[in-house]
Order: structure tokens, then C-alpha cells, then sequence
């Protein structure tokens, strides 16, 4: 193979990963030619709309998954938890790249930590699981809806009467943001997305040569650790803007999953924590956890909500 075309979104981040990617890639491959092909998703476009009513079937994966399907790029670099858990016919994860930081973070205008708050404070995030958590945290907190990329976000900060605003680690670690980290939520308050934290490359299933090139760049630890994560959310029936969290950790052959499903208000929050060496029946076991204490009833009356 003497060029390959990798496909990204072309938002500063985005572009910042498949960089990463590229990089990584040429130091192992230094006679193929590498090229980034960036894309716009509707995920990007559409900016004055919640995320959760806009619905999150590929919000940001469709334009690329496109691409990959016509033979436009050989591959594609996401972060893992915009990928949904059902992938369009013919298209699969070739690689699971290891894991950044998987906390959220939150970063304060006045350098105050979400403990100290006063009453009644402004908390930016377009995440209903952020969202969820940090009212079950603190019911005195009131929240507005953020869109658009870091840097957008990191403006309206600026700009508006927000006391702060939720992010992932990840992403503010990627583009050398750590000293505008006011604190890193602990995962007992606030449990991560799926998959938050790696980067993803999705390929064409029938292109052996693109997923064989790859191969280098998959990490085993995070591979098993965020397929249970991605089978515990598959077993829910629950998207990206579902107010769902999982975090698992791997220690020599077994992983230790965590899961969190909440009510949109937050009064209700149903966790469990299970162990096991099977990535794919451990999140199974994990979601019929959260199932039998009452996450279906909970799910139901959120998309009911959300459909309203």
C-alpha cells in the first residue's frame, strides 16, 4: 500500500487525533503516504439543537461512514464514544488505540471547585449523563445547554454568567488545555461516557489490507475494556445522549466494570459493579444488573421525555 486516506471530522480535536493517529502511523510505515481527509458531520452543522432531540444515531460518524463505504478514505478516526454500538453493515473497529485520561472535567470561570458552588450556579454541558450526575450531586445547580467544539465552548464560558463547564479529560489534555482544569470529577460522581478517552479507526470490513496495516496501533488493555463497556450499552439499548455511564479497568486477565444508568433529574441512580475475564458477557451481566433494579423503567420514561 503506497497511500492511505484517513478520514476525521475538522474540528481542531478531531483533527488533533487523527494527527496523533497519522504520526503513530508513519513512524511504523515510513514509505506510505498518509493523508487526512477531513469532514463535516451533522453533529457539526447543527449547533442551535440539543444534542439528545436531535437523536444521536452517527451524529458525528455518518459523513465519514459514507466515506469509508465508497471508497473515499481507507479509514476513519473517532473517538470511541461517538461511535454507536451498532455499526452500518460492512463497517467495523479495526483498531481501539489506548486509553487517555477517562474522567470528565471541570473547568471554572472563577477557578471554584463544583464542591464550593454557590447556590444556584450556571453549569454549562450538553450531556444528559453530566447532567444527571452532577444534580444528583447537587440539586441546587442549574445548567445550559453547550454545543460546538473546545474552543467554542471555552468562549461561551467567557462570554456568558456560567459559573463553569463539564469536559471530557481527554480531549482538554489533547490540546494542552491542563492548566484551564479547575478539578477532575471523581468517577463515584460523576461515572464516564462509554469508550470515553480512546480514539477509535473504523474501516471498511471488507478491506483486510487497511485493518492488517492498523493492527499496530491496537491496544489489548483498552480494547477488552471498552467492549464491555460498549456490550453493557448495547444490552440497554441506549445512545450517546442516554444518561448512561461505564468505566471498566483491566488487571492481567480480568476486567472490573462499572455501570451507572440514571433518571434525567438525577433523584434516581442505579450503579453496578461487576468483575469477569469476558468482555462482551461481563457488560451483558452488568446490564441485566442495572435491569433488574429498574434501568428499563427509567430508560422508557426518558425516551418518552425526549420524544416529547
Amino acid at each position: 500500500m503506497q497511500k492511505l486516506k484517513i478520514g476525521t471530522r475538522d474540528s481542531q480535536l478531531a483533527l488533533w487525533q487523527a494527527e496523533w493517529v497519522k504520526d503513530k502511523l508513519q513512524e511504523f510505515y515510513p514509505e506510505v503516504d498518509f493523508l487526512l481527509v477531513p469532514m463535516k458531520t451533522k453533529g457539526d452543522k447543527i449547533l442551535d439543537v440539543p444534542l439528545a432531540k436531535i437523536g444521536d444515531k452517527g451524529l458525528f460518524t455518518k459523513e465519514l461512514e459514507i466515506g469509508l463505504l465508497s471508497g473515499e478514505i481507507d479509514c476513519a478516526v473517532h473517538s470511541l464514544k461517538d461511535l454507536p454500538t451498532v455499526l452500518p453493515t460492512g463497517l467495523e473497529i479495526a483498531v481501539f488505540c489506548e486509553r487517555e485520561e477517562p474522567r470528565d472535567v471541570f473547568l471554572s470561570r472563577e477557578g471554584i471547585q463544583l464542591a464550593d458552588l454557590p447556590s444556584g450556579s450556571i453549569i454549562g454541558t450538553s450531556s444528559l449523563r453530566r447532567k444527571a450526575q452532577l444534580q444528583n450531586y447537587r440539586s441546587d445547580l442549574n445548567f445550559a445547554d453547550l454545543r460546538g467544539n473546545l474552543q467554542t465552548r471555552w468562549r461561551k464560558l467567557q462570554e456568558s454568567s456560567m459559573a463553569g463547564i463539564v469536559l471530557a479529560a481527554a480531549g482538554v489534555i489533547r490540546l494542552g488545555w491542563e492548566e484551564r482544569i479547575t478539578e477532575y470529577i471523581p468517577q463515584d460522581l460523576m461515572l464516564s461516557a462509554v469508550g470515553q478517552g480512546a480514539i477509535a479507526i473504523e474501516v471498511a470490513s471488507h478491506r483486510e489490507d487497511v485493518r492488517d496495516l492498523l493492527s499496530a496501533l491496537n491496544h489489548r488493555e483498552t480494547e477488552r475494556a471498552v467492549r464491555a463497556e460498549r456490550a453493557l450499552l448495547l444490552c440497554l439499548e441506549g445512545g450517546c445522549q442516554i444518561p448512561i455511564g461505564a468505566l471498566a479497568v483491566t488487571d492481567a486477565q480480568q476486567i472490573t466494570l462499572k455501570g451507572m444508568v440514571a433518571s434525567l433529574d438525577g433523584q434516581r441512580i442505579l450503579k453496578v459493579t461487576l468483575s469477569g475475564d469476558d468482555p462482551e458477557k461481563l457488560g451483558k451481566e452488568a446490564a441485566e444488573a442495572l435491569i433488574a433494579q429498574g434501568a428499563m423503567d427509567i430508560l422508557s420514561e426518558i425516551r418518552t421525555s425526549l420524544d416529547q
